[in-house]
């Protein structure tokens, strides 16, 4: 599968679009739409630019979502995506958010499992929540 632009206009709105580095709420040095992989401090970029790493970034989040060879909708995947490329894959990997999805992608357990994941930097933040709820209405659309 591949996101579609509604997935991929979930993953914009929350990460922006920033043109200059910047250190994330995280702490982790940020440019575009959430782009992590070669950010030096002062790096500046175009609009253009962000938009071709998102999209490149997003080839390796589809990815490690496909391996988990799920039985999941359109509306599933792009919300899962959205999730994998804010949190990585790993936090999905150890969650019980995908042992609820493996048992039935249908258990509607699974928005309470989005819900869990708004921390970061050990605060529970709005901006987090917001997404969670967001991803959880696109999981169950």
């Amino acid at each position: 599968m591949k996101i579609s632009e509604q997935g991929i206009n979930l993953i914009k709105h929350f990460e922006s679009c920033k043109l200059i580095a910047y250190k994330c709420e995280a702490g982790v040095k940020t440019i575009g739409f959430g782009h992590t992989e070669n950010v030096d401090n002062g790096m500046v970029i175009s609009e253009a630019n962000a938009i071709r790493l998102l999209k490149d970034d997003l080839k390796r989040f589809e990815a490690q979502i496909d391996k988990l060879a799920l039985s999941i909708n359109q509306n599933q995947y792009d919300a899962l995506v959205s999730f994998t490329f804010n949190l990585g894959i790993g936090n999905l990997q150890s969650s019980t958010l995908l042992k609820k999805i493996k048992e039935n992608p249908d258990n509607l357990e699974i928005a309470g499992e989005f819900i869990k994941w708004i921390n970061a930097g050990g605060e529970k933040l709005r901006g987090l929540l917001l997404r969670r709820l967001t991803e959880a209405v696109l999981y169950f659309s």
